[in-house]
């Protein structure tokens, strides 16, 4: 069982990077003196995470920062076993051939863990770029309250024992509203309230732990590893519904860690069913997976069910239309399942998106599925760890 990590490393790291709200995540420039040295230090970090095999000079012209700083900071990372040489680069110029370098990509793994799905609890062991190594998963057999949580324990417990490196940290993406302190602090469908997830899996396990809302991690996974753009909302449909949201870069959470929370949000004044919070008609009435699963099941033919994916995506676009127009966002990512979302429901999102925004500014909004599948919002778990632990993703 791998959970000591790098003793090395945590001496000599100026301590981890914390995951907060308001922070880039990839650092791109210098800052003030007093930030500079951890800063700097992530900047290295983060131009051969994303680039790999550069030399320090390339290192330095990426970055801005200066030969001698990219030296020392470079023999900070090998001693540590971070960063490793990997062979000279042959020919290039006359000359001695530069030494190149990368992240040790071996040094480390992590636990991502989603428990967003309304069935099972779901798990992984991934390595530092995000590549799946293992796999486990836990029924959830509609257990809430502690009984869930001792569910998440026996999970974290069995991804630890797949492991076979040391542990980065583990990062979990749960359901409803979390603080920045993975502290859930609303999460009907589990039955969780002012749940302190994260404390209480970093006093079980003494590694990193990083709690966050499980469409927040999504929207992280889909930035560093599914190509989408700085300015970005991800749609989370799953045992609820749930929206991540991009800007300039960073992840917002809202004063009160509530941004993208629009499960709850009644749409339409037409009544609706009742929603596990008590009101009638709430977005995720319309779209939460159960409840569309059942909905089609009692569809007495295609049409029937054409038209109940249709309604499903039209309540989308309205809830959605606002907050495209606010932001000017130019992309908006579904992730779900596959044989619910892309199809009719999708077409109906877009139609009713573009019929209810300013077509000269939001006629080229792009709607489309994650490429990522259900693994999305693990790997957004591990992007949580790596940034907080390393300052990449």
């Amino acid at each position: 069982m791998h959970v000591e990590g790098n003793s090395q490393v945590r001496e000599n790291n100026p301590g981890p990077l914390t995951f907060v709200a308001g922070g880039a995540l990839r650092p791109t420039s210098k800052v003030l003196p007093e930030h500079a040295r951890r800063h700097n230090r992530s900047l290295v970090l983060q131009t051969l995470y994303r680039a790999g095999q550069q030399s320090r000079a390339d290192v330095a012209r990426s970055t801005g920062l200066t030969r001698v700083t990219v030296s020392d900071l470079v023999a900070e990372l090998m001693a540590e076993g971070l960063v490793i040489e990997t062979g000279q680069r042959e020919g290039v110029r006359p000359g001695k051939p530069a030494t190149l370098l990368d992240i040790d990509r071996t040094i480390f793994q992590i636990i991502g863990i989603d428990l967003s799905d309304y069935s099972i609890f779901r798990g992984a062991v991934l390595d530092l770029d995000g590549q799946i190594l293992s796999r486990a998963e836990i029924p959830l057999a509609d257990r809430t309250g502690a009984d869930a949580v001792s569910l998440v324990f026996a999970l974290a417990e069995k991804l630890i024992g797949q492991a076979t490196a040391p542990i980065l940290g583990i990062g979990v993406g749960s359901p409803g509203v979390v603080d920045l302190g993975g502290v859930v602090l609303s999460a009907p469908n589990l039955g969780w309230k002012d749940v302190a997830l994260q404390a209480t899996l970093a006093a079980r396990f003494p590694v990193p732990v990083v709690v966050a809302n499980d469409a927040n991690a999504a929207v992280l996974a889909e930035h560093s590893f599914g190509g989408a753009e700085s300015d970005m909302m991800l749609i989370k449909i799953g045992h609820g519904v749930g929206a991540g949201l991009l800007l300039g870069g960073s992840p917002l959470f809202g004063s009160r860690f509530a941004a993208g929370e629009i499960g709850h949000v009644v749409v339409g004044t037409d009544g609706g069913d009742e929603c596990a919070c008590g009101k009638r008609g709430c977005l995720e009435t319309w779209l939460a997976t159960p409840r569309l699963d059942a909905k089609l099941a009692a569809a007495a033919s295609s049409a029937e069910r054409e038209e109940t994916l249709r309604e499903a995506g039209n309540r989308l676009g309205i809830a959605l239309a606002p907050v495209v127009g606010a932001l000017n966002l130019a992309e908006v990512v579904l992730s779900g399942p596959t044989n619910l979302l892309d199809g009719p429901l999708a077409l109906a999102t877009i139609e009713t998106l573009r019929s209810r925004t300013m077509a000269e500014f939001h006629g080229d909004l792009t709607l489309r599925m994650t490429t990522l599948g259900e693994d999305i919002v693990m790997r957004g778990a591990a992007v949580m760890v790596l940034s907080g632990q390393l300052g990449v993703s």
